[in-house]
């Protein structure tokens, strides 16, 4: 199933059963988006991605960041990281997620992928540090990218086309039943940064 269009009703749910994606197309004009774009590729403090995998240190070309209200803690790949607190620009873009999606979020882990070589292969955001069943509103910003999802027993697949400034938010048991990735490809050659807003739950020391 493909929904490349930018039409979609938000209403509308992506996926076909076990779990809620929906798509609100673009909640940014062209010049808004790049400006926020300009904002969060120099004041963000971005570093390579690690995992450790088989025994092994991986870093990859493609760079992250992780804000949040607290400092919290998000452990995932075999790697633990620190949220930084808020930047202006962050914080705007945020109030205006909840406004739009009448949810709550209170960290934000940030992707830039520099051109189309770079991407996410399958995986679900099931980390034990995430609220669970809790919304995840995706924001892109830069060049359009294609969005995948992949049914655990199924293999049924849906693709969506990320617009520049345009929000897709996954919620109910989405991560529990879909992985998603961000395919590669040879034919995008500009950057994309990717917001992605989530619910930490604190742990009771």
């Amino acid at each position: 199933m493909d929904l490349f269009n930018n039409t979609i009703d938000h209403n509308t749910n992506v996926l076909s059963k076990d779990g809620i994606v929906n798509y609100y197309g673009t909640l940014l004009s062209v010049s808004q988006s790049n400006s926020y774009f300009d904002q969060l590729l120099h004041n963000v403090e971005w570093k390579n991605d690690e995992a450790f995998m088989y025994g092994k240190r991986i870093v990859t070309k493609r760079k992250v960041a992780w804000y949040g209200d607290k400092p919290y803690q998000y452990t995932y790949s075999n790697t633990t990281k620190l949220a930084l607190p808020w930047t202006t620009a962050l914080l705007e873009l945020k109030e205006m997620v909840e406004q739009k999606t009448e949810e709550k979020y209170n960290s934000c882990l940030l992707n830039l992928y520099h051109n189309g070589s770079e991407g996410m292969a399958w995986h679900s955001d099931g980390e034990k540090d995430l609220k669970k069943n809790g919304a995840i509103a995706s924001l892109s910003l830069g060049a359009e990218r294609k969005f995948a999802f992949k049914h655990k027993e199924t293999k049924e697949k849906v693709s969506l086309l990320l617009k520049n400034g345009s929000l897709l938010v996954m919620k109910g048991a989405t991560q529990t039943f879909w992985l998603h990735r961000l395919p590669p490809t040879k034919l995008i050659h500009t950057p994309r940064i990717n917001l992605t807003f989530r619910t930490i739950m604190q742990t009771k020391k």
